[in-house]
């Protein structure tokens, strides 16, 4: 077995043709045939329902516990092996092109700007060579608050890939199930039927909005303008996808009521207390249906 081959020196960090940061190395193989290195981490929105917060600060760079959101998900996927995280920007994207430019962490982060949002399956559509080659890739929202480890879902696929998945999703027992996208799921935890903000829910597990995806996903995102991975993905998905329950505390920082809960805590310190009240465990009101 040849030696691995040596890549040249490449930049860390890119966006629209301006390059920041630098490493070398060596290319290593895959350790797992559907294990992710890579992520998108959606934080384009425009954050309306956080105003006047976001009238000057993008929604991902809101600090908790004095770290911006967009911080803690870089760490967290860095720790988890993920080496390429993208980012896509439109309001108030210079401030997130400043913090890329000073970021140093392990995960390299690729910045797509949006003149026009795309919705979250449209970003996906949109910059598909990123994870060209991938079998797998991780997609979550920079303004969720979790330390659930994205890459069990990956794990997940694994085990299933005789009955070849397109993905695995992320689920948690919302108390308000009619606010959220539900899914019903089998005996062997597939995903039969999701309903986005069912008027008569038939179940209370809810869209985390944390995936996993294979590179069959594309292939069913719709040619819409603007493609939502909740309300125009998933379905089309069904019943090729698995749903895995987290146990971990979710929040979603969608509202003033909801950041102002985590602003003052650590990260560590918020992710490590009980599931204990409706306000730790939200989730997103429709997991991917807002262009916010």
């Amino acid at each position: 077995m040849g030696m691995a081959r040596r890549t040249p020196t490449v930049p860390s960090c890119c966006f629209n043709g301006l390059i920041v940061g630098f490493l070398s190395g060596f290319l290593t193989p895959h350790s797992s045939f559907l294990i992710p290195v890579k992520a998108f981490l959606l934080a384009a929105g425009l954050g309306t329902r956080l105003r006047p917060l976001t009238s000057r600060t993008p929604k991902c760079l809101l600090p908790i516990g004095g770290r911006p959101l967009l911080q803690i998900w870089l760490q967290q996927l860095g720790n988890w092996g993920i080496t390429d995280v993208l980012v896509n920007t439109h309001h108030l994207r210079e401030q997130v092109e400043a913090f890329a430019l000073a970021w140093r962490g392990s995960a390299r982060l690729h910045l797509v700007h949006e003149p026009e949002l795309l919705g979250s399956a449209g970003t996906l559509r949109a910059n598909r060579a990123f994870v060209e080659g991938e079998e797998s890739f991780l997609v979550l929202y920079a303004d969720n608050l979790t330390a659930f480890r994205a890459t069990l879902l990956s794990e997940r696929l694994e085990r299933e890939r005789e009955s070849a998945p397109l993905a695995a999703m992320a689920l948690f027992r919302s108390p308000r199930p009619s606010d959220c996208g539900i899914a019903g799921l089998d005996v062997l935890g597939r995903v039969t039927s999701f309903v986005e903000k069912p008027r008569l829910p038939t179940s209370n597990l809810a869209n985390a909005g944390i995936y996993a995806f294979t590179a069959g996903v594309f292939d069913r995102i719709p040619p819409k303008p603007v493609a939502d991975i909740g309300h125009d993905l998933i379905p089309r998905l069904v019943p090729r996808i698995v749903g895995v329950e987290m146990r971990e505390r979710l929040l979603d920082i969608g509202s003033i009521a909801a950041y102002l809960e985590v602003r003052d805590t650590s990260f560590e310190e918020w992710a490590g207390a009980p599931v204990s009240s409706a306000t730790s465990q939200t989730g997103r009101s429709a997991a991917s249906s807002k262009v916010r």
